[in-house]
């Protein structure tokens, strides 16, 4: 019986360190998962509020000012002894809608100041885009002189055509 006592020990020996080291060995493999859960999660998490935020940031960049349409330019180019015209049709983007009913009143000064502007302007100057441009900013800075309410932002062609 004394041999039956020890047999039976020595299988329920081994039995409980085969359930120690299984029991641990479930433990660390349900570390890992949360681990690699919590790390999901994270990503997850940082990826939607970045794209959140840059979707915020893109509706505030995309809200364009009031704008405010000009009559078509047609003038001589300097440079073409009366052969090349240009044709320009431009749209101002206004800092303020309150600005408008000052674009109304100065309307003569702003397109005489425009026309004065482009027929100084030559062919190989207006042709590049970087000619092109320049005549914005050119534009930009030369009616902003005039406005006291508000300003302009940008000058958006419409129609350009060089002939």
């Amino acid at each position: 019986m004394a041999k039956e006592e020890k047999i039976e020990q020595e299988e329920a020996q081994p039995n409980q360190g085969k359930k120690k080291g299984s029991a641990l060995k479930w433990i660390a493999i349900s570390g890992v998962v949360l681990m690699v859960l919590a790390a999901a999660g994270g990503g997850g998490w940082y990826y939607l509020n970045k794209a959140q935020s840059a979707k915020k940031e893109t509706a505030k960049a995309a809200a364009i000012g009031t704008l405010w349409p000009m009559e078509p330019f047609i003038v001589n180019l300097a440079d073409s002894n009366g052969e090349r015209y240009l044709k320009l049709v431009i749209q101002l983007e206004v800092s303020d809608p309150l600005c408008i009913a000052e674009l109304d009143q100065l309307k003569p000064k702003l397109r005489d100041n425009v026309l004065d502007l482009l027929s100084v302007k030559t062919f190989k100057e207006l042709i590049e885009l970087a000619g092109k441009q320049k005549l914005r900013e050119e534009m930009v800075m030369r009616l902003n002189s005039f406005l006291t309410k508000g300003k302009i932002d940008k000058v958006y062609f419409t129609e350009f055509v060089i002939q």
